[in-house]
């Protein structure tokens, strides 16, 4: 056990705690004003909702003991039955087993909440909270175990995500494509303008994101040393990297570069280089910043377009797009000299590495899409997802909360 091991876990989970609370601002201020308060209330039921859960038996899917074929971990730990204050050796040597579970348990509870960005708007509360719980057990719980699960089999190959570019991005991402596409548009749709109601919220929201990425990306060192230095550095490095460029891009583009795209830019340059940041050296981190922003608005000023899905907040263009590209990006310019642990990309004659990490997208994005389809056919049976047209046009602030989050006093 190492004190000061633990206490930057502790705190690294604290960090990425406040990310989702920060989440919920960065979405409500990009969604009309009649939509904020249940865009608040999506994010903080999560957080009830899948700490429950978590407690109860997704950490024992997602981290016990694996059951065969690295598929998914057994439920010995139901409970938590048998994680306490000794060490895993099998996941953190150094620090508590309830604190290596409680550090989990943020990614778990953020996952989900990224997906509301896709849906936000449209989305009946009921039919969200059980699609939540069901995509949280059935696609996050066997991803996190199959990447970072003893003996999951990604794991075994070689996967390297850091902190969460796979599991956490990619599996969110592509899932809110889906669920984008199956709800259909919002009304009015390309006819009428959608602009973000609040965008200093928005830039509270992101300056939240990337305070507590910090935890997120080197607290997943667990432990209070080089590599956590490392993940700290590159983080900050490819955030600001691609921050800039987006800003850069607008400018070139549209004649000014708006707050709006800076902040979006920033978080892909988070999401980019969460995979990476244990892996590579903040030199790259530069280049992942400024090409995850090229993808990125690429993804949404461009395809999106085209293609016709209302993905409301850009859940899909940010974080699936990102996510992938990060992934990759780690296949390519990971280092052996940067982490022992991991292996060496393409660029340092790691071709192996390389295909493995496309593997890892082609599987993710085929697994976590199939079965959020199923889901979502399966709610919507049963439930209905989508609310009906006269209560999307009240606003779900007031069809779904009954609340208002601003009141006019005469």
């Amino acid at each position: 056990m190492n004190a000061g091991d633990t206490a930057w876990v502790l705190i690294s989970t604290v960090l990425v705690f406040v990310m989702t609370p920060g989440l919920a601002f960065f979405y409500g201020g990009l969604v009309r004003r009649k939509n904020v308060l249940s865009i608040l209330m999506q994010c903080f039921i999560i957080m009830c909702v899948i700490s429950l859960q978590w407690v109860l038996y997704g950490y024992s899917l997602a981290f016990g003991p694996d059951t065969g074929w690295g598929l998914i971990g057994g439920l010995s730990w139901v409970g938590l039955s048998g994680v306490g204050g000794s060490p895993n050796g099998d996941y953190a040597s150094t620090i508590p087993h309830l604190a290596f579970m409680m550090f989990q348990a943020m990614f778990a509870i953020i996952t989900p909440a990224l997906i509301i960005g896709a849906f936000a708007e449209r989305v009946r509360f009921s039919a969200f909270l059980v699609m939540t719980v069901l995509w949280a057990t059935l696609v996050y719980d066997p991803l996190a175990h199959w990447v970072w699960g003893s003996g999951g089999w990604m794991r075994n190959l070689g996967a390297l995500d850091f902190a969460g570019g796979i599991v956490v991005h990619v599996s969110s991402g592509i899932s809110a494509l889906v669920m984008a596409i199956l709800l259909g548009k919002r009304i009015g749709y390309e006819k009428e303008p959608f602009r973000p109601h609040n965008l200093p919220f928005t830039v509270l929201g992101g300056a939240l994101l990337w305070f507590g990425w910090f935890g997120f990306n080197a607290g997943s060192a667990l432990g209070a040393n080089e590599l956590a230095a490392n993940a700290f550095v590159t983080t900050n490095t490819a955030t600001a990297a691609a921050g800039l460029t987006w800003a850069l891009i607008e400018w070139r583009l549209s004649g000014a570069p708006t707050v709006l795209g800076a902040v979006t830019g920033a978080v892909a340059g988070l999401v980019a280089v969460t995979p990476a940041c244990g892996f590579v050296t903040p030199v790259n981190a530069i280049f992942i910043g400024v090409s995850v922003s090229v993808i990125c608005y690429a993804a949404i000023a461009v395809v999106k377009g085209r293609l016709g899905y209302d993905d409301s907040l850009d859940a899909f263009g940010v974080h699936g797009v990102g996510g992938a590209w990060g992934t990759i990006a780690t296949g390519l310019l990971a280092e052996k000299a940067v982490n022992a642990a991991g292996a060496d990309g393409l660029f340092f004659g790691g071709l192996h590495q390389f295909l493995v990490q496309l593997m890892l997208v082609g599987v993710t994005v085929l697994y976590a899409g199939v079965v959020t389809f199923i889901l979502f056919k399966v709610v919507d049976a049963l439930l209905g997802m989508k609310v009906d047209r006269k209560s999307e046009i009240l606003g779900l602030d007031l069809s779904q909360q009954c609340e208002s989050a601003y009141t006019v006093v005469d």
